[in-house]
């Protein structure tokens, strides 16, 4: 009898230590790893998503490990336990760029991660100097390729750098027309706008959020937005693929998980994060940011980025740009 009564507490004392410790498991915070540094618009939209999925995910902390363009944060999550207490931010640089920008990554784009969500789309916008539109008689996109044929290697453009967003989004643009314009790179995106401003440069495609001020205030004449639609931030604007038909080349970012991380945990990282970002608080708050929310499913996210990563390598490979 007391053998019999010594097995049944041993019994309920194992039972109650591996509840224990199955709730202390789900007690450890989710790390979310953001591979830039803090302020920018990627933190602060993640910083936003975490506070909103705390009462269903729990304590999310942000930890911010920028450098190498990206590639440091991005390979910290490619090297995590997967098992949904490491995630991190996938973006347009780390999982479509800098494959082909790099000649050594410490990681794999397409193998690596195991999607969770979309979260954000940001526009870039096609914009000259306000001046230098209007002595050329550009206000479209058809005008500005009608003139660049029609005056060969008259145009220039600017960019943050060689291999940068504005850069790769020129190259893109000249390889669709069927035009030539002179690449000028600057050290950095606001260098390249200034120079837009005091007509060094024609045109430039540069971020939304950072060319709206001087859109409004009629410094930038605003040709057209580099989305497939229209954006919500400046709907008045036509895509660039109005006219040249599946013209994109947008910055976007998302959630990603260890490859390897269970589907279950996945689907429940996606329906908390999925539900944040439909809500109407975020969906403000982004748009103070001038970026639009995007929720969807791992599987479309996953096919998503494998598209973009397809389509940057002949961009990249197009430009001639390399970083090492």
């Amino acid at each position: 009898m007391k053998t019999r009564h010594f097995l049944l507490a041993l019994l309920a004392s194992a039972t109650l230590l591996a509840t224990g410790q199955a709730a202390a498991q789900q007690q450890r915070p989710i790390r979310l790893v953001v591979p830039y540094a803090a302020g920018g618009p990627i933190d602060v939209t993640a910083r936003m998503l975490a506070e909103r999925v705390k009462d269903t995910l729990g304590t999310v902390i942000i930890d911010n490990k920028p450098g190498a363009g990206g590639n440091i944060g991005a390979d910290i999550v490619a090297k995590a336990a997967p098992d949904g207490l490491t995630i991190g931010i996938a973006a347009t640089a780390t999982h479509a760029v800098n494959p082909w920008l790099y000649s050594k990554i410490p990681f794999n784009a397409a193998t690596d991660f195991a999607p969770i969500t979309q979260m954000v789309r940001v526009p870039n916008v096609l914009v000259m100097n306000a001046e230098t539109a209007q002595r050329l008689k550009i206000n479209t996109v058809a005008d500005l390729i009608r003139y660049a044929k029609a005056n060969p290697a008259k145009l220039n453009y600017g960019s943050g750098g060689n291999g940068s967003a504005g850069h790769l989004a020129g190259e893109l643009f000249k390889k669709q027309a069927g035009i030539f314009a002179l690449h000028i790179p600057y050290n950095g995106g606001n260098p390249a706008q200034l120079a837009l401003l005091s007509g060094q440069v024609d045109f430039n495609f540069d971020n939304l959020a950072t060319a709206a001020p001087n859109i409004r205030s009629g410094k930038l004449k605003a040709i057209a937005v580099t989305t497939l639609q229209r954006s919500s931030a400046m709907p008045e604007l036509p895509p660039v693929a109005d006219t040249l038909k599946g013209f994109s080349i947008d910055t976007w970012w998302g959630l990603v998980a260890p490859a390897g991380t269970p589907h279950d945990v996945v689907v429940k990282l996606n329906q908390a994060f999925v539900a944040a970002l439909n809500a109407p608080e975020t969906k403000t708050r982004f748009a103070t940011l001038l970026a639009e929310p995007v929720a969807n499913s791992p599987e479309q996210f996953g096919a998503f980025m494998k598209s973009e990563l397809s389509k940057y390598e002949a961009v990249v490979k197009a430009t001639g740009a390399r970083v090492d």
